[in-house]
């Protein structure tokens, strides 16, 4: 379903963009058979059958452009005047009432069910059933293909929906600059990711939301604060997830409807055109289809956090229902990049350990555990393939350790993996208090002693004449590794096999990663209507490997000030978005 024609196209119209419109998920999938027939439908609802509900998205007031990813409307052949137009700020505003045919005048929103570190949840349901939850604001408008590729485009904070669950549908500026920033950085970062199009505010409309009072420590929020609403608009080739898996597993399972377990295979064939076309063949039968989508998504999951441990990431909120089945990353609500190295690091206020940055891991297998259990109604008449999807199951924990150790030999400079090395390192590292990326980036220049090194020491460590007696000694053994695992080219003077090496490690670990403590100020700013710093950190972001200026580097790449430790909005974040 993803490879058609890969003719480049220009658009430079919405008419263009219309042109361009294939509608797969909405021909191929059922509606809600109690949805409305003008998708009028804000109200929360118990949704019972079917696999999505045509939800028309409500436009915000007075709508005003704050930026687009020039890079990404590079790569879809989008002009960049399209992002001011009149008719397609009107559209990715929420206002879809005077679109060229075939575009449709409504969008669409998806149920799924909820799993938390692989526990089945019902409660967030308003209903208590799990038939009530799902894209409660984020509603899509858009799914085509363009240059040869398969795309969703969703409004995040597009109105309600029957899945709203009490809440206003809407998206504040805040969050709405953080995903919106988020998304194009991790591209840029080789992190599969959904993108980011357009980043839309009201001049006039706020919502209220709960927050923190200034200088707060507090890890619960304290005022309800006003906020100018805005919609950012996400693309990814499909927005389903582990969750909606999920939400039609359990209703096969329990027999839920006369049609549960039709919908589930549907879904899952659905997910396989989507998102898994190039690797598992067409004429497959269904069940062998479904153990190579697990093989398949077990490869796509462990790589995906591997490569978010790499970069210093955390996911914060890492439930099925926020978990990609397509393997990228989604969903940046309290999302964090680490600043001291601190393996139970959680940006997340509610997130616990189960969600902290080295246990994203753990995380994962529950989430891929829930997945097998989703796809578990479509073998049971056959016990061979329960017994391969149990396997597949099984060996997650295996294939996400051979990932990490492949990731943390890369993030090193080694060619293979040395336990006793980088524990001693791990150690080190919280014991001298450590800024996790400028460690890594100042190890990249291959250094002769520990002076670069240090440039990442918190606190007063680089008085510590034990501590640093102890980083020359982990320094030796390491350059001395790197110097046997790196040595195979014999005509290389030493000089060039450093460069070489210092490369190599530089395109593995960045230099600039998107810091809660940088996008504050951001937001601030905006809110005043002044967006340059959103036009900045989109630079620099979108360049995270590159030395960059001067300037941009005493800006950016420093240790956290330590005012900003603990303090609530900047060293910890709330779902309130």
């Amino acid at each position: 379903m993803n490879s058609t024609n890969k003719t480049s196209v220009e658009v430079k119209t919405l008419d263009d963009l219309a042109a361009l419109a294939d509608y797969s998920l909405m021909e191929t999938l059922s509606a809600d058979p109690e949805a409305t027939a003008d998708g009028v439908d804000h109200a929360p609802r118990q949704v019972f059958s079917g696999h999505f509900v045509p939800v028309k998205p409500t436009p915000i007031e007075n709508p005003v452009y704050i930026a687009h990813s020039e890079n990404f409307f590079r790569e879809l052949g989008f002009d960049d005047s399209l992002a001011t137009s009149e008719d397609f700020m009107r559209m990715f505003s929420g206002d879809t009432s005077r679109l060229p045919e075939p575009l449709k005048k409504f969008g669409w929103a998806t149920g799924y069910a909820l799993s938390i570190y692989g526990s089945e949840y019902y409660e967030q349901c308003p209903f208590r059933t799990g038939n009530g939850y799902g894209d409660g604001r984020a509603v899509s408008i858009f799914e085509g293909v363009i240059n040869g590729k398969r795309w969703e485009m969703q409004l995040k904070g597009g109105g309600r929906t029957p899945y709203c669950r009490g809440a206003d549908g809407r998206a504040v500026l805040r969050s709405s600059i953080r995903e919106f920033l988020a998304q194009e950085h991790m591209h840029a970062l080789g992190v599969p990711t959904s993108r980011s199009l357009t980043l839309y505010t009201s001049k006039t409309e706020k919502v209220k939301r709960p927050w923190f009072t200034k200088g707060s420590y507090s890890r619960d929020p304290e005022v309800m604060i006003d906020e100018a609403v805005a919609i950012t608009t996400r693309v990814a080739p499909s927005f389903i997830r582990v969750g909606q898996l999920e939400l039609f597993g359990r209703r096969a399972r329990k027999n839920e409807h006369p049609k549960a377990m039709e919908e589930l295979e549907t879904m899952v064939l659905h997910l396989i055109d989507r998102e898994y076309s190039e690797v598992i063949d067409a004429h497959l039968p269904t069940q062998e289809k479904v153990l190579v989508l697990a093989r398949e998504f077990r490869k796509r999951l462990t790589s995906l956090v591997a490569n978010w441990i790499r970069v210093g990431y955390c996911q914060g909120n890492f439930n099925s229902d926020n978990c990609a089945a397509g393997g990228f990353t989604l969903d940046y609500g309290p999302f964090g990049f680490i600043d001291m190295f601190d393996p139970r690091y959680q940006p997340w206020t509610g997130g616990g350990v189960h969600f902290s940055f080295l246990n994203q891991p753990q995380a994962a297998e529950r989430n891929f555990h829930m997945f097998c259990m989703a796809l578990k109604p479509l073998l049971e008449s056959d016990q061979d393939a329960l017994d391969q999807l149990d396997e597949i199951r099984q060996g997650f924990p295996k294939v996400m350790q051979g990932e990490m150790i492949k990731m943390w030999a890369s993030k090193l400079g080694l060619q293979t993996f040395n336990a006793a090395l980088f524990n001693e390192l791990v150690t080190l590292m919280v014991e001298t208090s450590v800024d996790y990326t400028i460690f890594f980036r100042e190890l990249s220049t291959v250094p002769e002693d520990i002076a670069p090194l240090t440039k990442s020491f918190y606190g007063d460590a680089v008085l510590n004449e034990k501590i640093l007696n102890r980083w020359t000694e982990w320094l030796e053994k390491w350059r001395s590794l790197v110097h046997t695992t790196n040595s195979a080219d014999i005509n290389a003077t030493s000089a060039e096999s450093r460069e070489k090496l210092s490369n190599q490690m530089k395109s593995i670990n960045p230099k600039y990663t998107l810091r809660e403590w940088f996008l504050v100020p951001a937001y601030k700013q905006a809110t005043n209507g002044d967006y340059t710093l959103i036009k900045e950190l989109q630079e620099v972001m979108t360049h995270p490997y590159a030395e960059q200026s001067k300037a941009i580097e005493e800006k950016y790449y420093r240790e956290k000030p330590s005012e900003f430790f603990e303090i609530a909005g900047i060293s910890h974040v709330t779902c309130s978005s």
